[in-house]
């Protein structure tokens, strides 16, 4: 999973690495939930350019380009407090992930960077997913 910003070029680097929160979807949706805040996966949007992704390695139709709805952009706030509070629940219970927690922290804390940048430009995003 990675952060998409809206617009061209954010003027900041936008990377995440967001692998070890792909792997842990799951746990972090019902941690969230638990927690009382948005899901992640509640910020995804389909874009053209991960679409185009999946079809090039072949999964999924061309014609499913054609019919997206068009994306759908959050404000960086809402995504501030979902990453803000896995992030006090994982320091406070490193196991709650087992080993995988250290990782997860770490692209939270990236995620963190990202949105805070994109607040401060006064600019949206949504989470789109990698299919390679």
């Amino acid at each position: 999973m990675y952060i998409v910003v809206e617009g061209e070029d954010p003027g900041f680097d936008i990377f995440v690495n967001g692998r070890s929160l792909a792997r842990n979807e799951d746990a972090l949706e019902r941690l969230a939930l638990r927690l009382e805040v948005r899901p992640l996966i509640e910020f995804f949007s389909a874009d053209e350019n991960s679409m185009s992704l999946l079809i090039e390695e072949g999964a999924g139709n061309q014609d499913l380009i054609r019919k997206l709805p068009p994306p759908q952009w959050y404000s960086p706030a809402d995504g501030l407090v979902t990453v803000q509070a896995l992030i006090r629940a994982l320091v406070e219970e490193p196991q709650l992930l087992g080993t995988e927690g250290e990782r997860v922290l770490s692209e939270l804390a990236e995620y963190a960077v990202v949105l805070e940048k994109t607040r401060d430009r006064e600019m949206r995003w949504h989470l789109a997913v990698s299919w390679r």
